[in-house]
């Protein structure tokens, strides 16, 4: 059964711009630029006023109507990362073979000496996502103000650390998500 309106509203902070034409959504605030597109649904959006936006959904099936949520939330991910960033810290997890990071520039990591392997796995980040170490022992900051890219390349670098043919309960070495927040800290 078709809904016959569904409307979802976001707050726009006053120190972020966002401007919206043909479903493309482009957020400038003190942080960068982010952009993105939503044509794949048929949704319209409307400023309302002078800090919301309204995304409307008419005569919408189950999916359309839960595409909304998903939709704002993209946007409110993006105003968030314009205006904070998004910071994950990944942790280095070995038993015997001590795993070697090494960022050969801010945007390509190195892993070696994995499982005892001499293969050198190499993982470069996507635009927008920068790569450094911790003061704690095998520690990752991955920082960014993009999500999924941030997200993406987390898991690529745990990805490509997964274990093959051998019992993954009792090798649990690898490299993994630790704590994922933002880079500005709230008070």
């Amino acid at each position: 059964m078709k809904v016959l309106l569904t409307t979802r509203y976001i707050t726009i902070p006053d120190e972020v711009k966002l401007t919206c034409k043909a479903r493309s959504v482009h957020v400038y605030g003190p942080r960068g630029k982010l952009s993105r597109e939503f044509k794949y649904r048929n949704i319209e959006m409307t400023h309302v006023g002078t800090n919301k936006l309204r995304v409307d959904v008419w005569f919408g099936k189950k999916k359309d109507v839960a595409c909304v949520r998903t939709i704002t939330s993209h946007i409110e991910n993006m105003i968030t990362g314009v205006t904070k960033g998004f910071e994950y810290k990944m942790r280095a997890v070995y038993n015997h073979f001590p795993i070697n990071l090494v960022i050969a520039s801010p945007e390509r990591l190195e892993i070696r000496n994995f499982l005892g392997e001499r293969r050198v796995r190499a993982v470069d980040m996507l635009p927008g996502v920068t790569v450094s170490k911790s003061e704690t022992k095998d520690q990752l900051i991955l920082s960014g103000n993009d999500i999924e890219n941030v997200s993406h390349c987390c898991s690529n670098i745990n990805m490509i650390t997964k274990v093959k043919r051998k019992d993954i309960r009792k090798f649990l070495d690898g490299i993994y998500i630790e704590a994922k927040g933002t880079i500005v800290k709230e008070e």
